[in-house]
């Protein structure tokens, strides 16, 4: 099992407690953007720097993922695209994506995009609270004990 990032979006708290918890378990993570991104030095943790462009990073995971492996995204389509490989899906939030609730969710984010191209919603996600912060920490050590 590998852990991937969808790097240039993740907030900076959460690539930090996902750079501890591969140390601690020993679990290979690839962070994925299209600009180096400052990384711990460690053996379990690599960077894939694509090039630039509209899902490049999304694209290089989805190809590149295993059944098993976790992806940490707050990107609800990679997320479903994951899933349908048999990987799992984070978000920084502490949300697990699963076959159960990815349909539903991808339907909710088709629906408020269709609301903000029409103007009828503004602005995007709030930021991170600590309490999601945890939840985020919580929620991977779950995933990762189980593994």
């Amino acid at each position: 099992m590998r852990i991937w990032i969808d790097g240039d979006a993740c907030p900076n708290i959460i690539k930090e407690i996902l750079f501890r918890a591969a140390n601690r378990t020993k679990t290979t993570l690839l962070l994925v953007a299209n600009q180096p991104i400052r990384i711990p030095p460690s053996i379990f943790i690599k960077q894939v720097i694509v090039s630039a462009g509209f899902d490049v990073a999304d694209n290089h995971i989805v190809q590149n993922i295993e059944a098993g492996d976790l992806v940490i995204t707050a990107d609800i389509p990679l997320a479903n695209e994951v899933i349908d490989k048999q990987g799992a899906a984070l978000n920084p939030r502490g949300e697990l994506y699963s076959p159960n609730n990815i349909k539903q969710r991808l339907a909710m984010r088709n629906l408020s995009q269709s609301l903000r191209d029409n103007g009828m919603l503004r602005g995007g996600p709030a930021t991170l609270s600590k309490k999601e912060i945890q939840a985020f920490a919580n929620s991977l050590d779950t995933y990762l004990t189980k593994k």
